[in-house]
């Protein structure tokens, strides 16, 4: 069982990749997040509780806790800036 994880802008340069497939057995997006930040002191600074990001779930932009199934495709955003 796996997802794919798709990386944007300032994420994909701090993490050094814009997609991976990950081992997943299931369980919530927060429990995806915790997983990820486990990687080392840029994966837990980037994706740090504070930070502003969304996540996307099979296309859809998700808020909160929410169920990541096996097979799906989490994008993980960095904010938006600009004027």
């Amino acid at each position: 069982m796996s997802i794919t994880l798709l990386y944007f802008g300032v994420l994909k340069d701090v993490l050094g990749r814009s997609e991976e497939t990950l081992a997943w057995d299931g369980g919530s997006s927060t429990a995806l997040l915790a997983q990820l930040r486990t990687r080392g002191e840029d994966w837990a600074a980037a994706l740090a509780p504070g930070k502003v990001f969304r996540l996307v779930v099979n296309q859809q932009i998700v808020h909160g806790e929410v169920p990541v199934p096996d097979g799906a495709e989490v994008g993980i955003l960095p904010p938006v800036t600009g004027g």
